[in-house]
């Protein structure tokens, strides 16, 4: 019978998506994969490769009762995870992060079966920092490790950020910066948290560009739901194409058509920016815990890939000028581009697979 491996996640995309890329990997070589995540991950595991996938009752909370509460809820997860793995005879088990993966991995860890966490950020995150020093194996994808115990920074292993076979598809592409009067495709990348700066503010800094540059933008946008008409008006009148959406499933392809990308530097996207070899003008989330977006972005910004702007120094004006620079210069976005494959791991999912199977 084939191995089983259970895939842990919390429920965002910086979490299911790495996770997804690491199960399709497993696949292919023959192992049987489970996930364990909530009902958000499942928003984002339509077509996650799982024989099964099981719902473990996990909860956060802040103050005396939430954490109480919390703390139940992870230990009927818990005692729910035991079940589930005795019936499948789970032989590893991969936490992605995110307060959903605890239960599966604390009865992982509880009854000696193989488990190993994997990090998609610059920081430890909350979940990982706390179970990082129980577990067989840590997988990193950055050489930055912020707030990991000395101990978890020395056996930490970086394999990168896992991507979706499409996105990896990209990096054998060869980038072609815009020429002459031709068009310029930029693509505008939201996040379900803090997106209403990006909503807002860079369809009024690529209106106020130049003629000679406004004339030629291709603009394909992730928008916030209540900001979609105005973004549209704002293009409309400034003479820009646009595409606006809340969401786009089909990322590989618009991002093998951009030749800039605006978003934000959360983990994933600053993996899939390397390996798709794309320039970017990132903000870091203001809010994002222990500022761990700023830290993601700068194996990018200190390679010359990504220029980045803080969220408190963001108005019209500073991203206006910013986008100006690059985009004025086909020479500059062609060496961002270099810059950007030379931090990419592409083969992520590999190198994290080999880890699975080697901690059983």
């Amino acid at each position: 019978m084939n191995k089983v491996c259970v895939v842990a996640a919390g429920g965002t995309g910086g979490h299911m998506f790495p996770a997804e890329a690491l199960a399709r990997e497993l696949a292919s070589r023959g192992w049987r994969v489970v996930l364990a995540t909530d009902a958000r991950g499942e928003q984002y595991a339509h077509a996650f490769p799982a024989e099964e996938r099981l719902a473990l009752d996990a909860a956060t909370g802040s103050g005396p009762i939430g954490m109480l509460k919390a703390g139940l809820a992870i230990m009927r997860g818990v005692g729910q995870a035991r079940s589930a793995f005795d019936r499948t005879g789970a032989d590893v088990v991969v936490g992605f992060g995110g307060y959903p993966s605890a239960p599966a991995l604390v009865a992982a860890i509880l009854q000696k079966r193989p488990t190993l966490i994997h990090e998609q950020n610059a920081v430890l995150g909350r979940t990982n920092r706390m179970l990082a020093p129980r577990v067989g194996g840590v997988a990193s994808a950055f050489p930055t490790l912020g707030r990991a115990p000395e101990a978890v920074k020395a056996r930490a292993q970086v394999v990168g950020n896992p991507v979706r076979p499409d996105i990896r598809a990209l990096f054998d592409r060869a980038y072609v910066a815009p020429e002459g009067d031709g068009p310029i495709h930029v693509l505008v990348t939201g996040g379900s948290q803090g997106a209403r700066i990006l909503s807002e503010t860079a369809p009024r800094a690529l209106a106020a560009l130049p003629e000679a540059i406004r004339s030629r933008l291709k603009v394909q946008q992730q928008s916030r739901p209540e900001t979609l008409e105005s973004a549209r008006q704002i293009y409309l009148e400034a003479g820009i194409a646009a595409e606006v959406a809340p969401f786009f499933r089909d990322m590989a392809d618009r991002l093998s058509r951009a030749h800039l990308v605006i978003g934000r530097a959360g983990a994933s996207t600053c993996s899939e920016l390397a390996v798709a070899a794309l320039p970017s003008v990132l903000i870091p989330l203001k809010i994002a815990m222990d500022d761990h977006q700023t830290l993601n972005a700068r194996a990018l910004s200190e390679a010359g890939a990504a220029c980045v702007i803080a969220e408190d120094d963001v108005t019209v004006d500073s991203l206006t000028a910013a986008l100006n620079d690059v985009l004025s210069d086909p020479a500059q976005l062609t060496a961002m581009s270099a810059a950007a494959r030379s931090v990419a791991i592409p083969d992520a999912a590999a190198r994290l697979a080999d880890l699975v199977e080697a901690a059983v």
